[in-house]
């Protein structure tokens, strides 16, 4: 084909070739699912399974040979018309033109007699023939994946596990260790963690004065220790003692956790250490892992010793990584962050407030080691995927003359150096299989071969790695790819017929069709479905790729010209900090995303909807003002004006004073302070749902933000009120601790410029129609309180003839202190009361008779743990006469109205 174009590179047409070949997408779907279902698995079943599909397939391809075999010897050979060949002519070849004494049935268009019959048995051999092949690819998934399921469940760490065992082991990582992101749990955060992935070589019962000795392990006495090869998710603990060292003044535990984490954090995999800690079951099942190893930090005891180094190819992957991120050391805050991620996966540096919009905006993608990261390299030497069709002409090497067969090999050592430096774990090895497709298309120069090509990296990776079956990455990756092979190519057509210039209709087509495959799946992990995707996909489409090849740059002069690395960092800086402005601007938008029904359920219907506006997508096409009036629509949908929103929703209402955010289990309130500003009391602890709430009730601007105290539920929002916002000042109590929450408070402070203030009883203000007084803690507390919850600033509020009483998380002994002082007059009926402690049953019962609000408001998580709110705390509150609404039932709270005329509403 290539040498009938004329070209020496070749320009083949996609149109002179055949239909698409779908003839391994059956067996690789086949081994897919057997490979998902059989995990689970006895070996028994599985090679059951297996044996039942080899011999089904057996019979189906015995059975086509003696088919094909009595059909040959039925038909006598064409020839005169005796039957005999004609002289000169080999009895397997069919003359050109139809001799006239072979009738054809019209009705098929097909000769009749013999070849008729060839015909139909070549139709009942090709459906035989295929049906064994995904029988016996079935039968290879199912082996395969009830050998890697029985991996977890052989052996002694799952025995040990069951027991939650203290255990001495030998543990091979298999993965970089990461910082786990820090979760809100009740009023605090979990502490800080490290985790990775490691296999357990060796393994003794015990703590380590049992290594050397004898033991009993499962059930095997007498042994030294048992090798062993099972899978495990090693956690470190090592920030459950920082505030002591903050106590001790420097050079105590805070400051041997911190070494102890860092002698973690850089390890490499393939290192083999010694490790002692307890071994507790995986808390969900249908993993990878046969169990969890936790090592706690007590004095420096879960420093790792390392038993054996880590390998060459390893120490040169890490050494290159470690000069990435020297090489980004000095760049601002979000390009220092995202080139890693960009090149190697590495989001080490991704603070959760951009991993939070990166998310929202459905860029995540650009973060993880993925198909894409690979096949902007291909595209610098091959050219653009998209022309994989017509085999690639634009990349380095057709300009350097290089030829068609030695670029395929060029890319595939490529690919083999991607899958080193960004470690050959499973995701990685996915990116590599599908950026493989692209070199398959290059190699052969055909459209038909990347569909069989994309069918055969899923059919291989399934039977390598069976649990890839379970895997949403897995699943997205595939989506992702066949959409860009399928769809993308038609739509960019259909655009470019419809006058769109044809870089710009491969760009729309390729984000459009991605999205419509995954966003499914997406929404069955999420239950969200993101409005902006699009439109944030196709803004970073012509930054990711510079700032990839810079990146990777990078990465290969770092270890011998840092000078040279950091100035191609600086250039690569740009198009990083235009993504990470794109990621944080689409998720501020307050229409960013809508809720979707979770589960698969929520799939199919999100599916439907696709198909649906796919079909009416083209027909819009036809009609210009259709389209610009749909745009114009999103876009309103999108940005979501205040004024807009007010009249369709009723949310929030005309004239609220206060609103409650629905934040879970934790406190966030607005004081409504002027046209687009408020006052924002307490953060919650999702920066996400704080930031949603604000941006709903239209808050661009806060003047004050007050955090009552310094627990995670009030705190740990912080990032989402600060995100996009004007912001004037943070005021917090005194009383300073927990400190790890403190240290969080002040970075992001300090991060944006924002001073810190302290409040104080006694503290008056006025913004707008709104004055506040801060009501507690005292100046000077005595004596000091037990905790932070009695430390809590306490606000008496008036807005338009209201009183609002806000009284953060303060216990009995704070409000009985703050009813026997000077501000106790003052706390006679007030209108509304935001109740403490989201309500629960610690309350003092007089301080609530003499408050006795007309409504109280209390923000308590749906279904959580503590029973908030307390049954007895909400009778004694309507004993008083109030009307209670509560966030966990009735959503975000919005209080407006006057003094005499009070309305609430709900979200």
């Amino acid at each position: 084909m290539h040498a009938a174009s004329g070209s020496r590179l070749g320009a083949s047409h996609p149109r002179r070739e055949g239909p698409v070949d779908l003839r391994l997408v059956p067996p690789a779907l086949a081994a897919w699912a057997t490979a998902a279902v059989m995990l689970d698995a006895s070996p028994q079943l599985a090679g059951g399974l297996a044996l039942g599909c080899v011999l089904v397939a057996g019979v189906l391809l015995g059975g086509w040979g003696s088919r094909a075999r009595r059909g040959r010897a039925s038909v006598p050979p064409e020839g005169g018309r005796d039957g005999t060949p004609v002289r000169g002519e080999p009895c397997f070849e069919r003359p050109r033109g139809r001799a006239p004494n072979v009738p054809r049935d019209r009705a098929q268009g097909l000769p009749a007699g013999p070849a008729r019959s060839r015909a139909a048995g070549a139709r009942y051999g090709w459906s035989r023939t295929a049906g064994a092949a995904v029988l016996l690819c079935a039968a290879a998934a199912g082996v395969s994946a009830g050998l890697h399921g029985a991996d977890l469940r052989r052996g002694p760490v799952p025995v040990l596990a069951r027991e939650y065992a203290t255990v001495t082991a030998e543990v091979e990582l298999t993965s970089d260790p990461r910082l786990a992101r820090p979760k809100v749990t009740g009023n605090h955060m979990t502490p800080d963690s490290v985790l990775i992935n490691g296999e357990v070589r060796n393994i003794v019962a015990g703590g380590p004065d049992r290594i050397g000795g004898p033991d009993r392990v499962a059930g095997v006495a007498g042994v030294a220790g048992v090798a062993t090869r099972a899978p495990v998710l090693v956690i470190v603990d090592v920030g459950e003692r920082r505030s002591e060292g903050r106590r001790t003044g420097g050079g105590g535990p805070a400051d041997v956790g911190r070494g102890v984490r860092q002698a973690w954090l850089g390890l490499l995999p393939s290192t083999r250490v010694r490790v002692t800690g307890r071994l507790a079951p995986a808390l969900t099942g249908g993993d990878r892992i046969a169990a969890v190893l936790r090592l706690r930090d007590r004095g420096g005891r879960a420093m790792p010793s390392v038993v054996r180094q880590p390998s060459a190819a390893q120490r040169i992957a890490g050494r290159l990584r470690a000069g990435l991120r020297e090489a980004t050391d000095g760049l601002p805050a979000d390009a220092r962050a995202l080139l890693p991620g960009l090149v190697v996966g590495d989001t080490s540096r991704i603070t959760s407030e951009l991993d939070e919009a990166f998310k929202e905006t459905d860029l995540a993608h650009t973060l993880a080691v993925s198909g894409s990261n690979l096949t902007i390299m291909l595209a610098l030497l091959l050219g653009p995927p998209g022309l994989a069709q017509q085999v690639e002409r634009r990349g380095l090497a057709p300009r350097l003359g290089i030829p068609l067969r030695t670029t395929a090999l060029l890319g595939g050592v490529l690919t083999l150096g991607f899958v080193v430096v960004c470690r050959p774990d499973p995701s990685v090895l996915r990116a590599a299989a599908c950026g493989a497709v692209v070199l398959l298309a290059l190699a052969t120069g055909r459209r038909r071969s990347l569909i069989p090509a994309l069918a055969t990296a899923v059919l291989l990776l399934v039977l390598y790695d069976p649990w890839l079956a379970r895997s949403y990455g897995f699943l997205l990756s595939v989506l992702a790819t066949g959409a860009l092979l399928t769809l993308a190519p038609r739509w960019s057509a259909a655009l470019r017929r419809r006058g769109v210039p044809p870089r710009l209709a491969e760009a729309l087509a390729a984000a459009g069709a991605a999205q419509a495959l995954c966003a499914p799946v997406v929404a069955v992990l999420s239950a969200r479905v993101s409005l902006v995707a699009v439109p944030c996909n196709l803004l970073v489409e012509f930054t990711v790729a510079p700032a990839t090849v810079l990146g990777f740059a990078t990465l290969a002069t770092a270890p011998w010209a840092m000078p040279v690395a950091k100035a191609l960092a600086w250039c690569a800086s740009w198009p990083a900090e235009w993504i990470a402005g794109v990621a944080r601007t689409g998720a501020a938008l307050p229409g960013a995303g809508v809720d979707w029904p979770g589960g698969w359920g929520g799939a199919l219907l999100l599916a439907l909807a696709t198909s649906v506006a796919v079909l009416l997508g083209r027909r819009l096409l036809r009609r210009p003002w259709l389209c610009a009036a749909c745009a114009a629509l999103l876009l309103l949908a999108v940005v979501r004006p205040p004024p807009l929103t007010r009249v369709l929703t009723g949310w929030p209402p005309p004239g609220w004073r206060l609103a409650m955010c629905d934040v879970g289990q934790g406190d966030a309130t607005v004081l409504a302070a002027g046209d687009g500003t408020g006052v924002v009391v307490d953060a919650g602890p999702d920066p996400a749902l704080v930031d949603r709430c604000l941006s709903r009730l239209g808050i661009t601007r806060i003047p004050l933000v007050v955090l009552t105290h310094f627990h995670a539920d009030h705190v740990a929002g912080l990032p989402g009120v600060l995100r996009g916002r004007a912001v004037g000042a943070i005021e917090t109590t005194g009383f300073a601790e927990p400190v790890d929450q403190v240290a969080f408070v002040r970075r992001e402070a300090e991060a944006r410029g924002v001073p810190l203030v302290r409040a104080a009883a006694g503290e008056r203000r006025r913004l707008g129609p709104l004055d506040w007084e801060v009501l507690w803690p005292p100046a000077r507390q005595v004596p000091e309180p037990e905790g932070p919850n009695d430390a809590s600033v306490t606000l008496l509020v008036r807005s338009a003839g209201i009183r609002m009483l806000l009284l953060g998380d303060l216990e009995p002994p704070g409000q009985q202190a703050l009813a026997r002082s000077s501000a106790a007059a003052r706390l006679g009926r007030v209108d509304v009361l935001k109740v403490a402690h989201h309500g629960s049953a610690y309350q003092d019962p007089d301080l609530l008779r003499a408050v006795a609000p007309r409504l109280a408001l209390i923000s308590a998580g749906a279904d959580n743990p503590y029973g908030h709110p307390a049954p007895g705390t909400v009778a004694a509150l309507e004993a008083t006469g109030a009307v209670v609404l509560r966030t966990d039932r009735d959503g975000a709270l919005a209080v407006a109205g006057t003094g005499t005329e009070l309305r609430v509403a709900g979200d």
